[in-house]
């Protein structure tokens, strides 16, 4: 924002009743990302009513909120670091990209410290690709959607603002097709299902996500049993899923409410060490979570395009180990 545009203000109406702060200003200045305004509001340069808030403050409607003054903070942006990607697809409009479990898709809001914003999947597509798409922010160029850090797969990036804009489209339509394969602990009841429960973010463990309080964001998840296992480690079973929103941890916190979670994934319960008969023991470093299979159009030429990667080794791995005990 013009560094002389200060202060700034606007009036919250009542259809922004239940907005977040952050999300309001985030709306009213497009030429602003969100992690500026996060930061802005976190240095004491935003009022409502005359009063500091937190990012995360609901909006009533009615309330007249200020802007002070601008970030006195160098601007957050995304460097190219040279990382090896697995290209699935290319050209000039799209990527395709294989990610690998262990890798944050993007810095959060907060890495200013250059050494915070290193060995994420934005650095690797700066330095392989260039330019993307300057919709998603800042720290998020050419990002469409994520994957949790654990989890490995496919994901599409936005070469420029057009097809992000197209992307983004077929996504919050409910057009793109996405399939996981996981492998959870216990026998489900059912061999295929479909999730329902709204999802909230966790008022205790922040990191953490439940469909434990009412009027969460609406999550759907199909599920499809490929294979029930029994082994000396336990009983587990290797699902099949599909999702119809995109809510952060959908659905790991989706199979955890049912009492079935991801193997390898801690923060919702999984076992950090599974135990067995004989004193077997074995760890999984990252969840057993996989976005195996992705369908979308190509946002220029409007071509139905399908794309595939089979598991990664160290999951392969660990389900031969798990079927052959």
């Amino acid at each position: 924002m013009p560094v002389d545009a200060f202060p700034q203000h606007f009036v919250a109406t009542s259809d922004d009743a239940g907005e977040r702060l952050d999300q309001f200003l985030t709306a009213k200045i497009p030429e602003t990302s969100r992690a500026r305004v996060q930061r802005l509001i976190s240095e004491g340069k935003v009022r409502v009513d005359e009063t500091a808030a937190k990012a995360s403050l609901r909006l009533r409607g009615n309330e007249r909120i200020s802007i002070l003054g601008a970030v006195s903070l160098p601007p957050l942006r995304a460097m190219a670091e040279e990382i090896p990607l697995d290209v699935v697809f290319e050209d000039p409009d799209m990527a395709v990209v294989n990610k690998p479990a262990g890798m944050m898709v993007h810095a959060g809001a907060g890495a200013t410290e250059e050494q915070r914003n290193r060995g994420t999947l934005v650095n690797a597509l700066l330095h392989r690709f260039g330019k993307l798409s300057d919709a998603g922010g800042e720290l998020r160029p050419g990002i469409v959607h994520r994957l949790d850090k654990a989890t490995s797969g496919l994901i599409v990036v936005a070469k420029n603002d057009e097809a992000h804009r197209r992307l983004s489209g077929q996504f919050a339509r409910r057009e793109v097709k996405k399939t996981y394969i996981a492998l959870v602990h216990g026998w489900l009841k059912c061999d295929q299902g479909t999730i329902r429960s709204s999802i909230s973010r966790d008022r205790v463990r922040r990191t953490r996500m439940t469909t434990r309080i009412a009027g969460g964001r609406e999550a759907v998840t199909h599920y499809r049993a490929k294979q029930r296992i029994d082994s000396r480690l336990g009983k587990f079973t290797l699902l099949e899923i599909q999702i119809d929103t995109g809510r952060t941890h959908q659905i790991r916190v989706h199979l955890a409410s049912l009492g079935h979670a991801v193997v390898g994934d801690s923060l919702y319960g999984a076992p950090r060490e599974l135990h067995g008969k004989n004193e077997t023991r074995t760890t999984l470093t990252r969840n057993f979570l996989h976005a195996a299979d992705l369908k979308l159009q190509h946002p220029r030429s409007g071509e139905a395009m399908s794309f595939s990667r089979p598991l990664p080794a160290e999951l392969l791995e660990f389900l031969n180990l798990v079927t052959g005990l």
